[in-house]
């Protein structure tokens, strides 16, 4: 049987009416799943209740983004009680991207699903999916609005970098999402300073790591249906000493091959998988690769976990974008 989809009046009212309520991110979290959960968790702790945002690895909160936890609300996912009575899943498009914290769903009372991407898998009690929505911030200030909730500073900080950092600095944002950045610009969000810090601001060990990256990379301008497919491996020695987040960022370099319409990196996991990140300008469906692998995401942004050697993903990856289909 199909979980219910709701609306964001129906689920600003089942979290109104809750006491107790865990928000949960995906693993290895990004600024739109970690601030999506801050910032609803935030407008529900002033509403009264009690309230816990974690995910399920790391054990930490990334550092740079621990400016948007200004109330301390993150706790680690060894202390996330197994049941739960009303769990929230955000910007996570499967359970299985709950990592260790996955079974939470099932036990949990109630789970409701906030999410934008298109291959959610609806997994919970209650699902609000809008894969129109350019961040699962943009859904989550739609319910702070419904629950008449103010957005504070605070919260504001937590919307503006999910916001920013999936539309990667608004270059893909409509001209609602600009008007409500301009009411968390109002609110008194340092737009400028937030996103540098999310995405313009790297310890000098990420330039040797990334120039032994690129050094490496390589282009085909006939792959990816003649449109040119670019793609770089970043393995366990290059990422040694490099935060988990500095290693996400390469992806957002390679793209920019100018003579590339596909981008992907492939990234080293201490078991010997890879976890591969897949981005496209606009002319191909990435997501459309990305499931053929057990993944998701986005049209022009998608990533799964890939298999064998590098040279067994890439070619798989290769074959697969021969068949990809168009992205508009």
């Amino acid at each position: 049987m199909t979980a219910p989809e709701v609306d964001v009046t129906a689920a600003a009212a089942l979290l109104g009416a809750a006491a107790d309520v865990t928000l949960l991110a995906h693993v290895n979290p990004d600024a739109d799943a970690l601030g999506s959960a801050l910032a609803l968790g935030l407008a529900l702790r002033r509403r009264g209740a009690t309230v816990r945002v974690s995910f399920g690895a790391p054990s930490a909160v990334p550092e740079s983004l621990r400016v948007l936890d200004s109330e301390g609300l993150f706790v680690p996912a060894a202390e996330v009680p197994a049941v739960v009575p009303v769990l929230v899943a955000l910007d996570t498009g499967s359970v299985d991207r709950l990592g260790p914290l996955g079974d939470r769903v099932a036990t949990a009372d109630v789970s409701l699903v906030v999410d934008h991407h298109v291959s959610n898998t609806r997994y919970g009690s209650h699902n609000l999916v809008d894969d129109r929505a350019e961040a699962t911030a943009v859904i989550v200030a739609r319910l702070l609005d419904e629950l008449a909730v103010e957005i504070d500073e605070p919260i504001a900080r937590c919307l503006y970098a999910g916001i920013a950092t999936d539309t990667v600095s608004f270059r893909f944002a409509k001209p609602e999402t600009h008007r409500l950045a301009a009411r968390l610009l109002e609110a008194g969000v340092d737009g400028a300073g937030l996103i540098r810090g999310l995405m313009d601001s790297h310890p000098f060990a990420w330039l040797g790591m990334l120039a032994s990256v690129l050094s490496a990379a390589q282009l085909e301008p006939d792959a990816a249906q003649g449109l040119g497919f670019v793609h770089a491996v970043v393995r366990r020695a290059d990422a040694a000493g490099v935060r988990a987040e500095e290693v996400e960022s390469v992806i957002d370099v390679v793209r920019s091959t100018s003579e590339a319409e596909v981008a992907a990196v492939l990234k080293e996991t201490p078991s010997g998988e890879w976890t591969v990140s897949l981005r496209a300008v606009g002319r191909l469906d990435v997501r459309s690769v990305a499931v053929r692998f057990g993944g998701g995401g986005h049209r022009l942004a998608a990533g799964f976990t890939g298999h064998g050697t590098a040279e067994e993903v890439v070619a798989g990856i290769r074959a697969a974008l021969a068949e990809a289909t168009p992205a508009h």
